[in-house]
């Protein structure tokens, strides 16, 4: 219970410390929620073009973009700190977390607060609900609890996917492009069914880099879609237990990837 409160403590100093700039905070909201707005208008263009996407509708591909968007959120509001992590080891900044009664990994997280992403979630929540009334959505007590279990196991995917490759950092310290381009990989892949991709793309979406397990497999499922899909309908159900499995394998790469710390003596 100490650790938890000291935990609540340090995200709460960083929350505090972001909103003493109310007019940066304002500005970085709509910072955000501007771009992700301009890139679902590519995408509406894209889908409108060819009246649907893979047998996808407007409403549809909305609701995808839509999950994929808030997990994405919820996953820069957790997690967004991987980002910063080679300047931590490099600055020798890292030293300290590790003589503090907490988890490093736990301290990285709260160390500051992007808050853009608060444009993320608002961005996605607000088209989750434009596309609930025109995607023709069955909505049971089943389909409403996957969606909420969805997007925070769809957070935890990409956590995990950051996590590990963070990881790395710990033996080659300059990893920031790998990260980058795998969180684009995410954010340009992850809006679209992957079934309108070749075959090989496909799995490499699913296996090999898990972005379809974000929004596309529950989403389907929610969509009355799951029988499309190329693989079991049950990962529909079960994409949120992959999202906290993969998360927790992460932090198990995490842990020992740690050991090879070494101080920059800065």
């Amino acid at each position: 219970m100490e650790r938890l409160a000291i935990l609540r403590n340090m995200a709460l100093t960083s929350l505090q410390a972001e909103f003493q700039y109310r007019a940066n905070v304002i500005a970085s909201i709509i910072g955000g929620f501007a771009y992700q707005l301009t890139g679902f208008i590519v995408v509406w263009i894209v889908v409108a073009r060819f009246d649907g996407l893979g047998g996808w509708t407007l409403p549809e591909i909305t609701f995808l973009y839509g999950m994929r968007l808030t997990a994405h959120g919820i996953f820069y509001l957790l997690f967004s700190q991987m980002f910063d992590l080679d300047r931590v080891l490099i600055s020798g900044e890292f030293d300290r977390y590790l003589v503090r009664p907490m988890s490093p990994l736990l301290q990285l997280f709260t160390r500051k607060l992007r808050v853009n992403c608060f444009g993320d979630l608002i961005g996605g929540v607000l088209l989750l609900a434009f596309a609930a009334t025109g995607a023709g959505i069955d909505w049971s007590p089943s389909s409403l609890a996957l969606l909420g279990a969805a997007v925070i196991g769809g957070a935890l995917v990409e956590g995990s996917v950051q996590v590990t490759m963070g990881s790395l950092g710990f033996r080659f310290l300059n990893i920031a492009a790998v990260r980058v381009s795998t969180n684009e990989v995410f954010n340009i892949y992850g809006n679209y069914p992957v079934t309108i991709f070749p075959r090989v793309l496909e799995y490499l979406l699913t296996f090999a880099l898990p972005v379809a397990f974000v929004a596309y497999f529950p989403a389907s499922t929610i969509l009355g879609r799951g029988d499309e899909l190329s693989v079991s309908p049950l990962l529909g159900w079960l994409a949120p237990l992959v999202g906290v499995a993969l998360f927790t394998i992460a932090v198990r790469i995490w842990t020992r990837q740690s050991r090879h710390y070494q101080s920059s003596g800065s």
